[in-house]
């Protein structure tokens, strides 16, 4: 049976459920589009192509192997895309939660039953249907739940909206030793550049004590002004509003002086480099063109 464990973000690694681009069908029409900046690469005529993808994520498994990490990759479901192993899933603690994700991918939670079967059904969270929640909204930081949520009236009408405030509520309930504490996203269904799809598009830890920021992502200032200084404002490495776009939060961590960064992320590598932290560089450029990077495509299942 899998022991999971996942306190944080950024203790060693250990098991890791890797998203898969293999047989992940023809190009999106718009209308299908989840996301701004997958529809701005699908009118552009630029959306990824499958083998530039599959190398990509190969890449990212090359480097799980040098560091001895376990990798479990989805089942291949034909024309279905599942690079995005984050959504469908999420551990806290010693428990994995079924998240309730947009009803066109259900089907993807199948393709990792597998890991599923090898885990106590006691530590496996269902959550009720109207509670919506994607692990790119939950970032654990120890004994805090930090949740990126949108609760404005128009929730129903932005497919950018993947979490809601009974989500919040649930895990406030499910886990009462931890504090829950949510952070209201800046949300637009055609505008990449004004949308925080998830909370890890404009915040995540890293290091030790340290986190990456874009105060744009966050509707309101005074919750971003917490985080700032919460972490402490020499430890925050603030984003621009393009940098956002480019996915520079997304990154995933190995080990607290470990990281997966994309190679072209030339300010936050040498930042990274200033802080004593190792950057394993990786081409994910492509697979950023579907509003994802580094950790939406993983999803982690043991930390020391």
């Amino acid at each position: 049976m899998l022991k999971l464990n996942i306190q944080n973000e950024t203790s060693r690694l250990r098991a890791v459920v890797l998203g898969t681009a293999e047989k992940s069908g023809p190009i999106p029409t718009p209308d299908q589009a989840y996301d701004p900046k997958s529809l701005e690469h699908i009118l552009a005529g630029t959306y990824p192509k499958e083998e530039d993808m599959v190398k990509e994520m190969d890449a990212v498994s090359t480097v799980f192997e040098k560091y001895d990490i376990k990798v479990y990759r989805p089942e291949v479901i034909e024309n279905v895309n599942q690079i995005f192993a984050r959504d469908i899933a999420l551990v806290i603690d010693n428990k994995i939660i079924d998240c309730n994700i947009l009803p066109d991918r259900q089907e993807e939670i199948e393709a990792i039953r597998y890991v599923l079967d090898q885990i106590d059904r006691r530590n496996i969270i269902t959550l009720p249907h109207e509670a919506h929640i994607e692990g790119g909204d939950v970032i654990l930081h120890n004994d805090y739940i930090f949740v990126g949520v949108y609760t404005k009236p128009d929730y129903k009408d932005l497919i950018t909206a993947r979490t809601n405030s009974l989500a919040v509520k649930m895990l406030r309930d499910h886990f009462p030793n931890k504090t829950v504490k949510s952070f209201e996203l800046r949300k637009s269904n055609t505008d990449p550049r004004n949308n925080a799809l998830h909370l890890d598009c404009c915040f995540q830890p890293v290091g030790n004590g340290k986190a990456i920021l874009h105060k744009n992502g966050f509707f309101i200032e005074e919750e971003y002004q917490w985080l700032v200084n919460f972490f402490g404002k020499e430890n925050v490495f603030e984003i621009t509003k393009d940098e956002m776009y480019n996915m520079k939060s997304n990154i995933f961590s190995i080990a607290p002086d470990v990281v997966i960064s994309e190679i072209n992320f030339d300010r936050l590598n040498t930042w990274f480099d200033k802080q004593g932290i190792t950057v394993e560089k990786v081409p994910y450029a492509e697979v950023g063109k579907q509003g994802g990077l580094l950790r939406c495509s993983t999803m982690p299942l043991i930390r020391d």
